[in-house]
């Protein structure tokens, strides 16, 4: 009986030695960023590993299959060229199970791919002459955001509220088909600032806080972003 609770202590043990840290593919670009701070937010979780890729960069490196080497891909730029070949290989990314998480200002990239948005599950629509005013996305800096946990996922466990002072969004477009994770009553804000999406055979979620450092230094985001990327990649193939 001994040594049988031995033998299974020491698996248990050896699990947690030999245990592979999650690689996450930090894609930056197109927005300035508290960038110190942001890359600590991320040192500090010792169970991943990240490289970093900067835009243009980056999509040049996922259009060459360097993509296929992470297990998680994390967005936090704000891009809008595109080639042809780099969106087929995100959607190649997609029928493949890839897992993605976009944070923040990623909302904005590529207006003019419209398959993107059905990626994300949403949009942050950019003035432009083509799109009527009145569906013109807005911003506002420095503002208390209260967050209430609309659906209880392995990404929001823990949590009973959460509080940033942070950009917020509005008018956003959020698609019927996501399952939404955070919402907020804040009157400039859109109702949800997290959710959950599918694409083809991905699973994505979007976290709309994490403007600057005021939110990546706290533990509650942390822990967020954190178990998001625990999340997705019980979902990588």
């Amino acid at each position: 009986m001994k040594k049988t609770l031995l033998l299974i202590i020491l698996s248990l043990f050896a699990g947690v030695v030999f245990a592979q840290p999650i690689k996450v593919m930090l894609v930056t670009g197109g927005h300035s960023f508290d960038t110190l701070q942001f890359f600590q937010l991320f040192d500090r979780m010792p169970e991943i590993e990240y490289t970093h890729f900067a835009q243009p960069n980056a999509n040049k490196a996922i259009a060459n299959g360097v993509a296929d080497d992470f297990d998680v891909l994390v967005f936090y730029d704000m891009w809008n060229k595109i080639t042809r070949d780099e969106k087929a290989a995100y959607i190649r990314l997609t029928k493949e199970g890839k897992p993605f998480l976009f944070l923040h200002h990623s909302l904005v990239s590529y207006q003019n791919w419209p398959a993107f948005e059905e990626i994300v599950g949403g949009r942050y629509v950019e003035q432009s002459r083509k799109v009527p005013e009145e569906k013109w996305s807005e911003y506002e800096h420095d503002m208390w955001v209260y967050c209430s946990i609309e659906n209880y996922t392995p990404v929001t466990a823990g949590f009973r509220e959460l509080r940033f002072f942070d950009e917020v969004y509005d008018n956003i477009r959020i698609s019927d088909n996501v399952k939404p994770l955070l919402r907020t009553r804040h009157p400039k804000s859109a109702e949800y600032v997290a959710w959950e999406n599918r694409y083809n055979a991905s699973a994505i979620v979007y976290i709309q806080p994490g403007h600057d450092k005021r939110t990546y230094e706290t533990d509650e985001y942390r822990k967020l972003l954190f178990q998001a990327i625990q999340y997705l990649n019980t979902f990588n193939k």
